[in-house]
């Protein structure tokens, strides 16, 4: 919808003559009288009225020598009948539109036009602050949070369906929250344990060593990085005394009466023959096989 404003009523030239001269339609004399120029022609103001004067859009009558007019594309109105067709406020110098061939002026005009807030259903004016999102239309004021009901303005915003939400609010409602801090993890994060992290809290609990991308271990709800879990937390080998780590080679380990072994660890001290899953004997904290523990 577009909005003009008019720079004022036009009148029309008229003079009087000196010397002997005719109206071009009735060739009344016109010395000393009273005349218009109409398209390169002298006219009387009577045969102008009648012949000439455009006609008012609004009361349908001449309009005359002596009134002000007037127009807008090919229309034409007396001054004083260029108002709202709606609420009839006179729109000389004032802005105003045309709705259906109907003139009328901006508030008139915005309501006719359905430009309507989402949110109170009332007029949005031509030129007020509003925020237009999808085809619908608010006032700035109108346009809020659906939670914390602050308006959004400039800031970002996201939507859940029909919804609305500040960053802030939606974030509370809808992100997933670390288990470690219970904050919002907006981006990235890791899973572990079918349970949320930020990636920064996700660390090693002794030397708080972030894990996110690296290898770890965990042990009682713990997790650590290898490093820490050797030194720190492993289990020692009964026969290589080296931790039990449960990588590489060491995935595979043996445990009795408290005691733990590499699966590769755990052989006979005298012939060195590979226990596992077979029956030994342990004295003291070595193992034997049956045939050995005989011989002893």
């Amino acid at each position: 919808m577009s909005f003009y404003r008019h720079s004022g009523p036009r009148s029309y030239l008229s003079s009087t003559m000196t010397d002997r001269f005719d109206c071009f339609y009735c060739r009344d004399n016109l010395h000393g009288k009273k005349y218009v120029m109409k398209d390169d022609k002298h006219v009387c103001v009577r045969c102008f009225d009648k012949l000439c004067a455009n006609s008012c859009a609004e009361c349908r009558r001449p309009i005359g020598v002596d009134a002000k007019e007037l127009h807008h594309k090919n229309r034409y109105w007396h001054e004083g009948c260029f108002r709202c067709a709606k609420c009839y406020k006179p729109l000389v110098s004032e802005p105003f539109c045309s709705v259906d061939n109907k003139i009328m002026c901006e508030k008139c005009g915005a309501l006719k036009e359905g430009n309507r807030c989402q949110a109170c259903y009332k007029a949005v004016m031509p030129g007020s602050k509003n925020v237009e999102y999808k085809h619908k239309v608010w006032h700035e004021e109108c346009f809020t949070c659906f939670t914390c009901k602050e308006p959004i303005r400039s800031q970002s915003f996201l939507t859940k369906g029909d919804d609305i939400y500040c960053t802030a609010c939606h974030e509370k409602k809808f992100s997933k929250h670390c288990v470690c801090c219970k904050e919002a993890i907006t981006t990235g994060g890791i899973t572990y344990q079918d349970q949320p992290w930020h990636s920064e809290c996700f660390v090693c609990s002794t030397c708080r060593k972030p894990l996110a991308g690296t290898r770890f271990t965990a042990q009682e709800d713990k997790v650590y990085c290898v490093d820490c879990f050797k030194t720190s937390v492993a289990k020692k080998c009964c026969g290589c005394q080296n931790p039990i780590t449960g990588f590489g080679r060491g995935t595979n380990v043996v445990n009795y009466e408290g005691n733990s072994w590499h699966e590769y660890c755990f052989n006979c001290k005298k012939c060195s023959l590979s226990l596992a899953n077979k029956r030994f004997v342990l004295k003291g904290e070595d193992i034997y096989c049956s045939d050995c523990a005989k011989k002893l």
